[in-house]
């Protein structure tokens, strides 16, 4: 089933503008989607003329979501996921891909995105033996988060955690990496942490995201390739560690993709 928000929630579209570019709509724009404005266009094509390797990044972030999202539900046996910085809707979305490997998992999904939220309770709907629910709250209010989630996801039971390419949105490593201690803190043992983000390892890269930050978006932050696996502290790496997104696991959905690309993350266990 799929739980909505109370009525007397406030309206997400209240917070709505599209005279600013937006992340989640660049993403979803470069991913072919249609969920997106021509200020989100203009920004992506933007980033492009000088990045041009950026969709074959977000089509290795996306499959690499998929694989990781598959074999915990599988091979690991994980029934909750929850996952903050949600983006719009797309093919094959979390609750979806686990869904289809066992009926029963139960999704939660956070974001701060009036467009994003309207899009998910609108699409994003369950299967009758599971559960999706959607939380408004910040990445930067991880008690909130644990809080709300924990009306619909059982945090005795292992929960995989998600953070996909949302990182980069908290300027300070360091807030960065505490913000992800307290969300593993509060899983238990068994739970896992899913987490990619792009690297500074392609100059173009850099010069296309300054170019972006400076047309007043929400700054994402570049790291290095060592950073991103320090958000895995105190955590068990699967095979193959933290590495190009396309690295991790591929399977026939990786065909076509270049081994390398500047979208780097890894899986990992809570003992």
């Amino acid at each position: 089933m799929t739980e909505e928000a109370p009525n007397s929630a406030p309206d997400p579209l209240a917070r709505f503008d599209t005279t600013v570019p937006q992340s989640a709509r660049i993403w979803n724009y470069w991913l072919g989607g249609k969920d997106n404005y021509k200020v989100d266009r203009a920004a992506g094509d933007a980033f492009r003329e000088i990045f041009p390797g950026i969709e074959t990044g977000a089509r290795a972030a996306r499959y690499f979501l998929a694989r990781a999202v598959r074999h915990l539900a599988g091979e690991e046996g994980v029934r909750q996921f929850l996952d903050i910085g949600t983006g719009l809707p797309s093919v094959d979305n979390t609750h979806e891909i686990a869904q289809r490997v066992a009926p029963e998992c139960r999704i939660v999904y956070v974001d701060n995105d009036p467009l994003v939220l309207a899009h998910a309770r609108a699409l994003l709907t369950s299967s009758p033996e599971g559960v999706t629910h959607y939380v408004d709250a910040d990445l930067r209010d991880p008690d909130t988060i644990v809080r709300e989630a924990a009306r619909t996801l059982d945090f005795d039971q292992p929960v995989a955690l998600m953070l996909m390419g949302i990182l980069g949105h908290i300027e300070d490593y360091d807030e960065a990496r505490e913000i992800v201690r307290r969300l593993v803190a509060a899983l238990p043992a068994g739970s896992y942490l899913v987490q990619y983000d792009s690297t500074d390892t392609s100059k173009a890269y850099v010069d296309a995201i300054r170019q972006y930050n400076e047309g007043g978006s929400i700054p994402y932050i570049l790291r290095t390739p060592e950073q991103i696996a320090g958000f895995f502290e105190n955590l068990e790496l699967l095979d193959p560690g933290v590495t190009s997104c396309s690295r991790w696991r591929p399977d026939d959905n990786a065909w076509g993709l270049p081994a390398e690309v500047h979208q780097h993350g890894g899986v990992a266990l809570k003992r």
